[in-house]
């Protein structure tokens, strides 16, 4: 017969592995099996205090777990298995627990959610959650919790260009924690992609130089690479942007004005370019 302490085991091991131990998924698997046995895999009425603490940390250690393998989609379906436990008062858990123990890990899962809905260009669900989390929090609070700051700022610097920002951000110190590191690569395609949209259209040429610093690629040849993945031609030195169809050669003037965005929101990023590398 299923019981917390069997859980509680399980989750013992699961703390003990090393962070991408291919031994997790399945351990968590045979946890929320547990779960379901415990009738607890979604919290009623009826659940003890006690399981509804050991409940909620199943599915947690399972979210964080799925991040640092790599597997968004399983982030998901235990972020979403997590939002019934989220909605309880605090008093439905342990009246004498601190209020970091009542709250959990809500706000590094709530902040991961929203860096995956940045990593997936959900900005419509991006601002959805985070106007739900501003009504609950009703102003106070927010704006402190480093979970949900870094990526509010990080989408605000996509919003504005500032990609040097980004960079900075997924680099430095700033980030929150070890799974927020993870999304770092995923956001820098991301990043390239605009940057290299942007460039399309405000230059019909750069130098490969110019362009490896653009798009914070390492080496010329990722440069190259790059250009070919893209459909640009690599000729003496230069890369040359296809005209889009029934798009006009540009003028001197139009790209002065479409550039100007690429090289104020890059600026920042060349200035450091050295440290950077």
């Amino acid at each position: 017969m299923t019981s917390e302490s069997d859980l509680s085991r399980i989750l013992a091991q699961i703390s003990s592995l090393p962070p991408t131990s291919p031994q997790t998924a399945s351990l968590l698997s045979k946890a929320k099996l547990n779960l379901l046995h415990l009738n607890c895999l979604v919290p009623s009425s009826n659940t003890p205090s006690s399981l509804l603490s050991l409940a909620r940390r199943t599915l947690e250690t399972g979210a964080l777990a799925s991040i640092r393998l790599q597997n968004p989609e399983a982030f998901t379906r235990y972020y979403q298995q997590l939002q019934p436990f989220y909605e309880l008062p605090a008093s439905s858990y342990n009246p004498k627990a601190t209020d970091e123990e009542a709250l959990g890990q809500r706000s590094k899962v709530t902040g991961l959610y929203l860096l995956l809905l940045l990593t997936k260009g959900d900005y419509a669900g991006f601002h959805t959650l985070l106007e739900g989390l501003e009504v609950q929090a009703q102003g106070e609070g927010l704006e402190r919790d480093l979970f949900i700051r870094y990526p509010v700022m990080l989408e605000q610097w996509l919003m504005e260009g500032a990609y040097d920002r980004v960079w900075g951000a997924l680099k430095g110190e700033g980030v929150p924690s070890e799974e927020f590191a993870v999304f770092s690569e995923v956001l820098v395609v991301t990043i390239r992609s605009e940057i290299a949209s942007c460039s399309e259209k405000a230059y019909p040429s750069l130098p490969i130089p110019n362009a490896k610093n653009l798009l914070f690629l390492d080496s010329e040849g990722s440069v190259v690479s790059f250009a070919e993945n893209r459909g640009w031609e690599v000729k003496d030195g230069r890369i040359y942007f296809p005209l889009k169809q029934g798009q006009d050669i540009r003028t001197e003037k139009e790209i002065l004005l479409a550039s100007g965005q690429v090289i104020e929101n890059t600026i920042g990023y060349a200035r450091e370019l050295e440290t950077i590398v």
